[in-house]
């Protein structure tokens, strides 16, 4: 496990607050070409934040953004619905899973298998809870079954992964170089994370 000073983790905290906003679905703040970054910043505040506040000021940021959106900003309330208290678990599950993955960190190739591990948990058990809870509890789709749900799941999926997959390669990268430049100036540092 690796451990950040306080600086540093406020530092990441305002970077992944500033992702969120940019990229946050299509609402009026977003750049046009960006893939959203939510699932990634949960992911992200659970491997590099060590405090579960954290946890709270990010889900308290997507929703206030959505709100915003909505309210101010022209967005459709379409996903606005009973189900939208479902993306509690599933960012919680994205954070969770990052947080599993800073306990079993470790600055060698065999971190790969750890983090791979815990993203495809927490990418799952995301999508399990914010496309299920809306297809089966939005009431915007009638006569909802499993076999078509798992069609949504083949459809959508994907491009989920491929945005996480998109901002979760960056930060590994940033990551490694950090480490790297930090072990250049510090070789007997063994604590390299």
């Amino acid at each position: 496990m690796f451990i950040l000073s306080t600086r540093n983790q406020m530092g990441i905290g305002l970077a992944l607050v500033l992702l969120m906003m940019i990229t946050r679905g299509h609402h009026f703040a977003s750049l046009h070409s960006l893939p959203g970054a939510s699932w990634a910043v949960f992911f992200l505040a659970g491997v590099y934040l060590r405090s579960a506040w954290p946890l709270l000021g990010f889900l308290a940021l997507s929703w206030g953004l959505d709100f915003a959106a909505y309210t101010w900003g022209g967005t459709s309330g379409f996903c606005l619905t009973p189900a939208y208290v479902f993306l509690l678990p599933a960012y919680t599950s994205l954070w969770l899973a990052g947080r599993w993955y800073a306990n079993q960190h470790r600055f060698t190739w065999r971190t790969l298998m750890p983090l791979s591990l815990s993203m495809i948990a927490g990418l799952t058990l995301c999508e399990l809870f914010s496309s299920g809870g809306f297809y089966f509890f939005s009431g915007r789709f009638e006569d909802t079954t499993w076999v078509e749900f798992g069609e949504r799941l083949i459809t959508f999926f994907p491009m989920y992964i491929e945005s996480f997959l998109f901002y979760a390669g960056i930060a590994i990268i940033t990551h490694a170089a950090f480490a790297l430049i930090r072990q250049q100036f510090n070789p007997h540092n063994t604590t390299t994370g």
